[in-house]
């Protein structure tokens, strides 16, 4: 087998970036000599333009790849044979930057003087816009003209990562939003599956049907994790209201279903999940739990813990489509993505976007669905090969479930995104545990953050 990867100490990284400080880009490699160039630089232009051409067709080329996480990601290795048998004289390298500080490494490797990653994963938003900002990306717009390239299979995600009009990155592994619940709990209250086009008002209805409030008998017909996330961003649902925004009125009447729901027994207390630190998992899985608004990485999870023993009580599962309000669309959901972007400094740029175009398109896709995991790309056969996974859901519903419409980032890219969250976060926790009114708590998130937007 070919030594696909390395892994990055900074001694190692500080040799590597000595050592390519002098090697130009492939644009460098095809600039025009002017007529009085001596023979000689002729003959060094000449040669330079043959090895851009080798690059670009993959003449014993090696594409350098900054990941994370190498030995517990299963897509990396099919990924990267596909596209090695389809170009013959390629070989992609990994670069394992470590998962921790993986936005931080990265930067710096970029802003130094000699990095040679031809490709870079890119892990989340906030780190996306630090190097957007830092101008080490290269813009993707006319690549992505000249190619037909159809965004729409991104289910609108790219354009809330454009900045200023460029695009600097495009997905390729997609989380999302959905609905976990547990059929045995909706068997033994009689009441039907929910459905995949539910609005708040048919949630709310359903989750008190399944409620059990006698003592040492709790059924919970709803649970929501400690995150903001699982409660505010009910609101940007619609498209047209952002976390980023600077009024967050738009959140009342969740807070308000949600603070009912749990007076009146309907899910956990809030203050009682922080004080105990119980994880979502583990409120699911003990089986008293009808449903749960969760990320889709919650899945493979599941599947593993029941196949293991681990977990009995909610062997017996099935996925819905996020809840919607009226008049929006249903399969609209929230989605955190993980992309691929070409840094400015890549010495083999017309290749490196090949890699990008293949493993963000259907054929990458497809790859990435078949070891269990979500593409940023879905469509209808996709989506079955998720399905297919031995441990998921056998029901059609379960299926349709993984159909998104509408994606909306939980945190759009946002030069302040990190002081917005923290004031989100605190006026959340407020409500959640009633030191504060809903009507307080928004009044204190619209006047913090108008403040930081107005800086």
């Amino acid at each position: 087998m070919k030594k696909r990867f390395v892994s990055l100490t900074l001694a190692a990284s500080l040799a590597a970036a000595s050592l390519a400080g002098c090697g130009g880009s492939a644009a460098d490699a095809t600039t025009a000599a002017p007529a009085e160039t001596t023979a000689a630089a002729a003959g060094n232009e000449t040669e330079k333009a043959e090895e851009t051409t080798a690059a670009a067709s993959g003449e014993n080329t090696t594409l350098k790849w900054s990941v994370w996480d190498i030995s517990l990601t299963t897509y990396y290795e099919p990924l990267i044979e596909a596209f090695e048998a389809a170009h013959p004289g390629v070989t992609v390298e990994m670069v394992d930057l470590g998962s921790s500080d993986y936005q931080t490494v990265l930067a710096t490797e970029l802003t130094g003087s000699g990095s040679d990653f031809d490709v870079v994963c890119i892990k989340d938003v906030p780190g996306y816009a630090t190097l957007v900002n830092k101008g080490v990306l290269e813009p993707l717009n006319d690549r992505i003209k000249a190619d037909g390239i159809d965004l729409s299979m991104y289910g609108g995600i790219t354009d809330q990562v454009t900045v200023d009009g460029n695009l600097y990155e495009l997905p390729f592994r997609s989380d999302f939003w959905v609905l976990f619940y547990n059929k045995d709990v909706f068997d033994a209250a009689g009441v039907e599956y929910p459905s995949n086009d539910m609005t708040f008002e048919q949630y709310d209805e359903l989750a008190r049907k399944l409620t059990v409030t006698d003592p040492g008998q709790e059924v919970y017909g709803a649970h929501y994790h400690t995150w903001r996330s699982a409660i505010q961003l009910f609101g940007i649902l619609d498209g047209k209201n952002s976390i980023v925004g600077g009024t967050y009125d738009f959140t009342k009447p969740y807070y308000e279903m949600i603070l009912k729901q749990q007076q009146d027994g309907v899910c956990q207390d809030y203050a009682t999940l922080k004080t105990s630190s119980l994880h979502y998992s583990g409120a699911f899985s003990q089986g008293n739990v009808g449903m749960m608004n969760m990320g889709s990485w919650f899945i493979p999870t599941l599947i593993d813990k029941i196949k293991t023993g681990e977990y009995t009580d909610c062997t017996n599962w099935g996925l819905a489509k996020y809840p919607h309000a009226e008049g929006v669309e249903p399969g609209s959901t929230l989605a955190t993505i993980t992309a691929l972007a070409i840094p400015t400094s890549a010495p083999n740029k017309d290749l490196a976007w090949e890699f990008v175009k293949f493993v963000t398109g259907e054929e990458g896709a497809e790859i990435i669905a078949s070891t269990g995991s979500i593409p940023a790309s879905m469509n209808e056969s996709i989506a079955e090969m998720v399905a297919s996974v031995e441990g998921f859901p056998a029901d059609d519903s379960s299926k349709e479930a993984l159909q998104t419409a509408n994606l909306y980032l939980e945190m759009p890219v946002h030069p302040k995104s990190a002081e917005i969250e923290t004031v989100l976060n605190e006026a959340h926790d407020g409500i959640m545990t009633e030191s504060i009114t809903i009507d307080d708590g928004i009044a204190q998130m619209n006047e913090k953050i108008g403040a930081i937007l107005a800086e």
